[in-house]
């Protein structure tokens, strides 16, 4: 398995593992399928601020894709990522998610971060037991705050600090 920075030739395999999250999973709390468009404008902007974007390929096959953006939007965040991680059906718990995630962390502290964040449906036991393997800890859970095939869902809030405490200038 390969680990790289995704290309826009990846977007196609992008679009179809993110619109099988959001129709089949809780992965993705949207209930719409978005376009090519949508993705190429969100590897754009990703790029455009420096963050990762990652892909998990093996010959052909991209089994799963992983980056981080902005936590929130406000200056006093501008070292607070928050990440996601989605792996093709076809290749869960198959090391993916595992293979995807220490890099993905070393990007972020390579690009100055100091904490990374990781928003999980409370019920996602195989995402918590993986975060935790990498040193995130549970700092939050707000119950019902999403609603998705007809029941409510619970947000657990993950995080590991990634690197120093000394504040770098602002760069935003």
């Amino acid at each position: 398995m390969l680990i790289r920075d995704a290309e826009p030739a990846d977007l196609p395999a992008i679009l179809a593992i993110h619109n099988d999250a959001v129709l089949h999973s809780t992965a993705i709390w949207s209930i719409h399928p978005v376009d090519l468009a949508n993705r190429a404008a969100v590897l754009a902007e990703r790029r455009q601020k420096g963050h990762a974007f990652l892909v998990a390929v093996e010959g052909d096959a991209l089994m799963g894709y992983a980056s981080f953006g902005d936590f929130r939007p406000h200056d006093g965040f501008f070292r607070t990522v928050e990440h996601s991680i989605y792996v093709h059906a076809d290749h869960r718990r198959k090391g993916v998610a595992r293979a995807l995630l220490p890099p993905l962390m070393a990007a972020a502290t390579a690009a100055g971060k100091h904490v990374m964040i990781g928003g999980i449906d409370a019920t996602n036991a195989g995402s918590v037991a993986l975060h935790e393997a990498f040193g995130f800890q549970t700092v939050g859970l707000l119950p019902q705050v999403g609603f998705k095939f007809g029941r409510p869902l619970d947000l657990l809030f993950m995080q590991k600090i990634l690197g120093s405490e000394a504040e770098p200038a602002f760069s935003g």
